[in-house]
């Protein structure tokens, strides 16, 4: 495995990750270019500051190693140039995994801009995007992603290349992580589940596309205030990671819509992503979990497999289209589950009443229960199993 150097990164990172990595798995470090330079010509993307570097690290490799096949997963992106570069040299077959849209909102509905607007840079981005993702696209020997709408969006750009071969492989879970987690103890300092309180939690990042969806959630908790306000005050709607960075600095985006509607009272936001061990002792400790989705089709939530091993009633508000809806509704069951989804012609700020009733009804509860699923899922879903379904990918081309 081809990795960047912990140092040329910007943000923290996260140690108790490389704790989880197998010895088994060897691990080549490749250089990136500083930022501190880098940055005066606008750029910082690690995939352009490392894409230099990880090919002059692969091409060693390739001339010392036999390599059977390249597996080049994204985010960062640009990375993924590094597989037909190698093909044309090597005729090594590579794969390319996609676990966000190459081209996507970005530059087209939101970006770096005033109040999340698309600016120039955006829009340079997501052109230069376009380009390399046909060029890219067309010299893999297959595709995977976290869902099948991901590559079938890929298709509907560039209709050529539905003959290639492609797996959907979510995101799963290891429930060793979560044995991991309670063994040692963590500690959560974010709130006490013995204190008479619910305690309903989020992590992970908000995306500009999934802010209706908090806008939504919020505006039912302040609409169960207005009706049942002894009720609602025992809510504490706790969100965690949202700014998708490690820096303590990082923005507020759920606490500034919880004060327009006034509820900031019920809510805590800790913007900065939580290690992952400690991001499942906090899932643990929850009553119960929201899974926050986005007005994307094509989304589909890493935490998904995560939430349903931490054995927690949920919330969950996607777009009827997302693979989590599905997901979701197959293998469990309510009243531990609830989904509330929307569509276009009926956009999520319409389900505020079906939301504040599960809200309501999660709030009432006197007992928080384990998370009534099918066992079969945390088995079908598992990073043994998931692996061996990339392992397939690779025989195939290899």
């Amino acid at each position: 495995m081809v990795s960047v150097d912990p140092d040329r990164y910007e943000g923290l990172l996260d140690p108790g990750l490389l704790s989880l990595v197998p010895a088994s798995v060897r691990v080549v470090r490749c250089r990136a270019w500083s930022p501190r330079w880098t940055r005066a010509f606008g750029i910082g993307d690690l995939g352009l500051r490392s894409l230099a570097p990880a090919l002059h690290t692969c091409l060693g490799l390739m001339n010392r190693d036999a390599i059977d096949a390249v597996f080049i997963t994204t985010y960062p992106i640009y990375t993924a140039a590094i597989g037909p570069l190698l093909k044309r040299l090597y005729g090594v077959p590579f794969v390319v995994d996609v676990q966000d849209p190459w081209v996507g909102a970005w530059g087209r509905l939101v970006g770096g801009g005033p109040n999340g607007a698309p600016d120039l840079k955006s829009r340079l981005t997501r052109q230069l995007a376009a380009g390399l993702e046909g060029s890219v696209m067309a010299a893999a020997d297959a595709i995977t992603a976290v869902s099948a709408r991901t590559y079938d969006d890929i298709f509907e750009r560039r209709p050529q290349l539905r003959t290639k071969p492609c797996a959907a492989i979510p995101i799963g879970a290891e429930l060793d992580d979560f044995r991991c987690a309670a063994e040692r103890a963590l500690s959560n300092p974010h709130f006490n589940r013995a204190d008479g309180l619910v305690h309903l939690c989020a992590v992970g990042t908000i995306l500009p596309m999934g802010v209706e969806v908090v806008r939504a959630l919020l505006a039912a908790l302040a609409d169960l205030r207005r009706r049942r306000a002894e009720l609602a005050g025992r809510a504490r709607l706790h969100f965690f990671g949202t700014s998708n960075q490690r820096s303590a600095t990082a923005a507020a985006r759920v606490l500034p819509l919880a004060d327009a509607v006034g509820v900031a009272d019920l809510v805590t936001e800790h913007p900065s992503r939580l290690d992952y061990l400690d991001a499942i002792r906090v899932q643990l400790d929850a009553h119960a979990l929201l899974l926050l989705g986005s007005s994307e089709a094509h989304y589909t939530a890493s935490k998904l497999y995560p939430a349903l091993l931490a054995k927690r009633p949920l919330l969950a508000i996607y777009h009827e289209a997302s693979s989590v809806v599905d997901i979701l509704r197959r293998e469990t069951r309510p009243p531990t589950v609830r989904v509330v989804s929307f569509a276009e012609q009926e956009p999520v700020g319409l389900r505020v009443a079906e939301i504040g009733r599960a809200l309501e009804a999660l709030l009432e509860s006197s007992e928080y229960a384990c998370l009534d699923v099918d066992e079969r899922v945390f088995t079908e879903y598992s990073a043994r199993t998931l692996a061996g379904q990339l392992a397939g990918v690779l025989d195939r081309v290899a």
